[in-house]
């Protein structure tokens, strides 16, 4: 059976939340019903029927074509199943995402995946600010799941990481993995400044010397490090450039001192 498929028929006139549309919230509903669901943010009402048009398929398999910046929440709450997007999606893609498949064949606003605990998500293009953060006022960012960002992405990738394989294969912005309580970050392009700031536990690879290491990150030389070859392996079907990476001879900067020093920042030799 064929995907439910959204078309856009233009572009939105008001940022708008696509939480309502994920395989588990539209199981067993009917074309109107779909239709009806409202979207809008602001105090006019907006409908899914007025800003796609809609085919019948597989609601366990959602495809829409047509993306916009505008378009927040994508994904939101999803415990299974498979989104696809051809375009781009706005803020908060993938927002405290349970389960299933969640791809963006484009850029993703800030916030992705931001409180994530399971599933997968990619994005061919480019993540914003905040990529797998707390929302303002949490305490933990993404704990759990698989995050691949094709691109790059902006700063803070990362903060509060306390689960999960995070992997931006372009470049990363400044303050990248900060505050990391746990989980692995792998960024296989350029890392800005500070990146580890006040992590206490965890894994982060990158490509070379970021633009500044801490002093708070103490070297231990070259490491044979078993684990960074076992993630090698599973990541390999996702992610062949941070694969690479992992394989290789790698030095390890325990850190952040200031904290409680048991995480670390692993480099290529």
């Amino acid at each position: 059976m064929s995907a439910l498929t959204f078309t856009l028929r233009a572009k939105p006139e008001q940022r708008l939340d696509l939480s309502p549309l994920t395989p588990d919230r539209l199981a067993g509903k009917t074309l109107a019903e779909i239709a009806a669901l409202e979207l809008h943010t602001t105090r006019r009402r907006v409908t899914t029927g007025e800003i796609f048009k809609i085919r019948m398929g597989d609601a366990q398999t959602l495809r829409f074509v047509g993306g916009s910046e505008r378009f927040d929440w994508l994904g939101a709450g999803m415990t299974g199943g498979a989104i696809t997007l051809e375009g781009d999606a706005g803020a908060q893609a993938g927002r405290l995402m349970a389960g299933g498949m969640l791809t963006v064949l484009g850029s993703v606003g800030v916030y992705a995946a931001s409180g994530m605990t399971g599933g997968r998500l990619e994005v061919t293009g480019d993540a914003g600010d905040f990529l797998a953060a707390p929302a303002p006022g949490e305490m933990a960012g993404m704990a759990g799941g698989l995050v691949i960002v094709r691109g790059n992405a902006g700063q803070r990738a990362g903060e509060r990481l306390r689960r999960g394989v995070l992997i931006v294969e372009g470049d990363a912005g400044a303050y990248a993995g900060c505050r990391m309580v746990a989980g692995t970050l792998g960024i296989c392009g350029k890392a800005g400044r500070h990146p580890g700031a006040l992590m206490q536990r965890g894994t982060i690879l990158l490509s070379g010397p970021p633009a500044e290491m801490l002093p708070a990150f103490a070297d231990c030389g070259p490491q044979d490090l078993v684990i960074t070859r076992l993630i090698a392996r599973a990541l390999t079907p996702d992610s062949r450039r941070a694969a690479a990476l992992f394989a290789r001879k790698l030095r390890r900067f325990a850190g952040d001192m200031s904290q409680l020093g048991k995480g670390e920042i692993l480099l290529p030799i």
